[in-house]
């Protein structure tokens, strides 16, 4: 049986705004058959950390354009987007690079 690994999620930019004001969310996913990918992650975050105005975070399956995603300090375009697989102990950062004035 798979273990749950634990991960680190960083909203910044003003997307923290969208899930409290909290910055930094240390997760344990639980355990699935497949291995977790960006895809699915996308979708438990909504359904579980999002709190509001959830078409300023995601549009459709992924994240809305303005988002900026890193996996471990890259770019997740060199990743795979959402068919990257989470591995133990990445850390996920988010980044709003929209501003409303």
């Amino acid at each position: 049986s798979k273990i749950s690994v634990l991960h680190c999620f960083y909203f910044r930019g003003g997307a923290e705004l969208l899930f409290d004001g909290v910055k930094k969310h240390q997760v344990t996913l639980p355990c699935q058959p497949e291995p977790w990918d960006i895809r699915n992650l996308l979708k438990w975050i909504k359904q579980n950390l999002l709190k509001e105005r959830p078409e300023l975070f995601m549009q459709g399956e992924s994240v809305r354009p303005g988002i900026l995603v890193l996996i471990n300090d890259a770019d997740w375009e060199l990743m795979g987007e959402l068919d990257y697989k989470l591995q133990d102990q990445d850390n996920v950062l988010f980044i709003s690079t929209l501003h409303g004035g």
